[in-house]
């Protein structure tokens, strides 16, 4: 199902398969890449619901890979939720500026991060 389709860019195993559990549990279906030029190859050719992004991965970065998505019309209106180790205000405002739907530093609540892409896919609370 499409509209719980997510890709999830994180270079960091064991974060990237923490979240697939957990956004898996709340009923996404969840695919992962570790580097940012494969993230951007992928979000070109297929549909997905929403993107969970870090900024510092290898090759594009996550500020690139959004100013990217922002400038596609095809993909302009795709949720990007920006999650990183990166919490400084300029960070956090320099996300914004480029579109992005939401902004989480690591650690994360496991819980906003499922309440968050809810609110972008439509799905309940009630559901995870």
């Amino acid at each position: 199902m499409s509209d719980r389709r997510l890709l999830v860019v994180e270079d960091e195993s064991n974060i990237a398969e923490a979240l697939s559990y957990v956004l898996r549990r709340a009923g996404f279906v969840v695919e992962t890449v570790s580097d940012g030029d494969l993230a951007l190859q992928r979000l070109q050719r297929e549909h997905f619901a929403a993107v969970v992004l870090d900024i510092m991965i290898p090759g594009t970065n996550g500020f690139e890979i959004l100013r990217a998505v922002r400038a596609d019309p095809a993909l302009a209106d795709l949720p990007v939720l920006v999650l990183t180790a990166r919490g400084q205000a300029k960070d956090r405002q320099l996300a914004e500026e480029l579109g992005a739907s939401a902004f989480v530093t690591k650690p994360f609540s496991n819980a906003e991060v499922v309440e968050r892409l809810c609110a972008f896919t439509g799905c309940s609370q009630q559901e995870s």
